[in-house]
């Protein structure tokens, strides 16, 4: 199609790690449900050669970490980063896509201003009765693991960023990706 792209790859020896093939998987998934200004755009999925692949768009920027290198944000660039953070997340959650890893290192600021939300790999995706899943991988579709639910007390995401649900081990919903302890 002529045009740059980025391509994120699991490496080979991450493939035979379950967790880590289905952590993979359920980001594409998730993300690629999403079409919204203030998320990473994906345009295919597959595997090749036996290393599933993500490919999306190119963005030039950093991330929201690295602005904050040099110091705090003016507050009118802060508060618009913050309104399409907040128009990225409504979108993920309306289409029933919980973030639950949300921080600085996940939100990437293009040059041109613009935020857009990174790495669905510990996304909740809540589903309806069972749909047609495009898999990564040549797993049965019936037998695939569930991408629904995490176990039952497990934690998950970045310590310092975990929601107060997250931290205890209960489930999170589209609240744990605004509120932190």
């Amino acid at each position: 199609m002529n045009r740059d792209v980025a391509v994120k790859v699991l490496p080979k020896e991450f493939v035979a790690d379950a967790d880590r093939l289905r952590r993979f998987e359920q980001e594409a998934k998730g993300l690629a449900t999403l079409n919204h200004p203030n998320i990473l755009t994906v345009h295919d999925t597959g595997v090749h050669d036996g290393t599933p692949y993500l490919v999306s768009e190119l963005l030039e920027g950093q991330t929201l970490r690295e602005a904050l290198r040099d110091g705090a944000l003016p507050l009118r660039r802060a508060i618009e980063h913050a309104l399409q953070t907040a128009h990225g997340l409504s979108a993920a959650h309306s289409k029933g896509v919980i973030h639950r890893d949300l921080k600085p290192e996940n939100i990437f600021v293009t040059k041109d201003g613009r935020l857009k939300i990174l790495d669905f790999g510990l996304a909740k995706l809540k589903e309806g009765p069972k749909s047609e899943i495009r898999n990564l991988t040549s797993v049965d579709p019936e037998t695939a693991t569930s991408v629904e639910s995490t176990t039952p007390g497990m934690v998950l995401g970045t310590p310092a960023y975990r929601s107060p649900e997250q931290v205890r081990g209960e489930a999170a919903d589209h609240r744990s990706d605004i509120r932190q302890r």
